[in-house]
């Protein structure tokens, strides 16, 4: 389009008056901070430190559940317009329709299922259902789920181009700064720092949606200027494939973020509302994302397509308004590189380091480092490909962790902690060897997540049927 480069220099475009605009979100995020944390009461009772600095004491209210939930969950916002860039409205589907359906099924069936239990993690609610041998596996599958290891890439692919250099560079230069201000104050920082970048992000985006329709138009210039794919559900793939996206989506029902944001509710009913309030907020965020990243398409069809939203959303917007949107993705980034990086630590020094150490900060620390290190590693590992990492560890958990989680809900006390076990573990062997395996023709089109439920699905009929084969 006329006026529209496929790639610019983005530093030489921000003016003096988006500097102030960043600056300032900056600052009013801070101050968030700094006020949430001038809340806590203060206490050398060293339990209740630990828990508020978890759980904030379990004194989640609505607003704070709702804008910390809705912004945990949109730290890979490259990887989502990139999906829609190439795909159209594809990534609503894949994205965001089948994450409903999670959504809901997890406020309106499993809430009222784990309050009793005032678990403190997943690992930890699993191991108070199923046995200390759950909990450890399920602990080692939640590490490696919660890892941000994609957010690590987005936030360096961010840095880089707004300043440039190498991606290693700005991933950890954005990791330290993240680190810092998430091992002061715990899950009280994250959530207070959510409540700005959660206005901040929907602004953004909402502004790239309303402005791309009143330059370009609305339907009829998308539709003269994409590929009929782009507005076909499957966008160009098969059912099967496109199939997979909905078991990760359900994955959310083992997901510890969702579970560690109910956990800290305040109560039951502060749970079910959040989350059925955040839903209708994704729905809304998901369509300016993916219309946005289709104007991009429409406008810089030959754009990088993993940064080409940002290409484009920099070029359409004026001054002032240039800074605020990026301002909001960085919001969106850090909302939830700061979550899970915070919970990724909590996995390490709570659920998988002995009992004598569960509850000390200064060991909490050291496993909030570590998990900073290891994912910049492993971000450097996957080259900056954030849809490879999301289908590569949401693989994992919606084969192997699902189905025992789920059946547990249904049949409380049917699954001890050996079958949960044995499931498990056969799911991940199924999981790993049909990922790497060289399989003959038609196996070769089956994703290795459908192999991996199907051998969960084995081991927990396996298990069954011995169980009541030794009963009768």
């Amino acid at each position: 389009m006329q006026g529209f480069q496929q790639s610019v220099d983005i530093q030489s475009l921000i003016s003096p008056l988006d500097w102030v605009v960043f600056a300032f979100t900056i600052a009013l995020t801070a101050a968030s901070v700094l006020y949430g944390n001038s809340l806590k009461k203060k206490t050398t009772n060293e339990k209740d430190n630990f828990l508020d600095l978890l759980l904030m004491g379990r004194k989640l209210t609505l607003p704070l559940f709702v804008s910390t939930l809705v912004a945990t969950w949109y730290g890979g916002i490259f990887g989502v317009t990139e999906i829609a860039f190439n795909n159209g409205i594809y990534n609503f589907i894949t994205q965001g329709a089948f994450w409903y359906v999670a959504y809901l099924i997890f406020a309106f069936f499993i809430i009222h299922k784990i309050k009793s239990y005032q678990a403190v993690t997943l690992p930890d609610l699993i191991g108070k259902m199923f046995g200390p041998n759950s909990a450890k596996l399920s602990a080692l599958f939640n590490l490696f789920n919660v890892l941000p290891i994609a957010y690590t890439i987005s936030l360096g692919l961010f840095l880089q181009t707004l300043f440039g250099g190498e991606l290693l560079f700005n991933m950890s230069i954005g990791l330290i700064f993240v680190v810092l201000y998430s091992m002061w104050g715990g899950l009280r920082s994250v959530v207070f720092s959510d409540i700005i970048q959660f206005f901040v992000m929907c602004l953004g985006v909402f502004l790239v949606f309303s402005t791309s329709i009143s330059t370009f138009g609305g339907l009829d210039f998308l539709k003269a200027n994409l590929p009929t794919t782009h507005f076909e559900p499957l966008g160009g793939h098969g059912l099967a494939t496109t199939l997979v996206w909905g078991l990760i989506a359900l994955s959310t029902l083992v997901d510890p973020n969702f579970y560690q944001r109910c956990f800290a509710a305040e109560s039951e009913k502060t749970a079910k509302k959040g989350i059925i309030i955040s839903t209708g907020i994704w729905f809304l965020f998901d369509i300016c994302t993916t219309f946005g990243a289709m104007y991009a398409r429409a406008v810089l069809p030959e754009a990088e397509s993993s940064t080409a939203y940002l290409t484009y959303a920099v070029q359409l917007l004026p001054d002032g308004l240039r800074g605020l949107f990026l301002a909001g993705i960085l919001a969106t980034i850090l909302s939830t590189l700061d979550s899970y990086l915070f919970l990724a630590g909590t996995t390490i020094t709570f659920d998988l380091l002995p009992i004598k150490w569960r509850e000390k900060v200064s060991i909490h620390h050291l496993g909030v480092l570590s998990t900073a290190f290891i994912s910049l590693i492993l971000a450097y590992h996957f080259d900056g490909n954030i849809k490879l990492v999301w289908k590569t560890l949401g693989s994992y958990s919606a084969a192997c962790l699902l189905l025992p989680v789920l059946f547990g809900y249904l049949f409380p006390g049917k699954i001890s902690d050996k079958q949960f076990l044995f499931s498990s573990i056969l799911g991940i062997v199924f999981t790993t060897y049909w990922r790497n395996a060289p399989l003959p023709g038609f196996y070769a089109q089956i994703d290795e997540l459908y192999a991996g439920i199907v051998a969960t699905s084995m081991g927990l009929i396996i298990c069954r049927t011995l169980a009541n084969f030794r009963s009768n």
